[in-house]
């Protein structure tokens, strides 16, 4: 009896999560879908480490180090150009654009440094 209670709550929360998701803008969908590229390219650069080895050390830390960045970097553009969030409701999504491809630069910069 418990079981068919916690699947129905369950049931109820996608259901909810889905329809919540539904009304996002298309932009912050697509801003979804990086972040969810970049996390998963990390994942298979971890579990390619689990299976070979990790040899070129720098290079493992450089790989993932890159996709974690380039997300938390998305995750702040999501926050920046949702229209929902007050905080920046003076910022126009430019802006927000031009921080993100400029710190994107300087990640990366800083990563082919740290591969040598």
């Amino acid at each position: 009896m418990a079981k068919s209670s916690a699947t129905k709550d369950a049931q109820a929360l996608f259901h909810s999560l889905r329809s919540a998701y539904a009304a996002t803008p298309t932009n912050l969908k697509i801003i979804d879908l990086y972040v969810i590229f970049a996390i998963s390219t990390a994942l298979i650069q971890v579990a390619y480490m689990a299976i070979v080895g990790t040899f070129p050390f720098n290079s493992f830390l450089s790989g993932v180090l890159s996709c974690i960045g380039t997300a938390v970097l998305a995750v702040c553009l999501r926050i920046q150009v949702n229209k929902e969030n007050k905080e920046f409701k003076d910022l126009p999504p430019e802006r927000a654009f031009a921080d993100f491809v400029l710190c994107n630069l300087v990640l990366h910069l800083v990563i082919m440094n740290f591969l040598g």
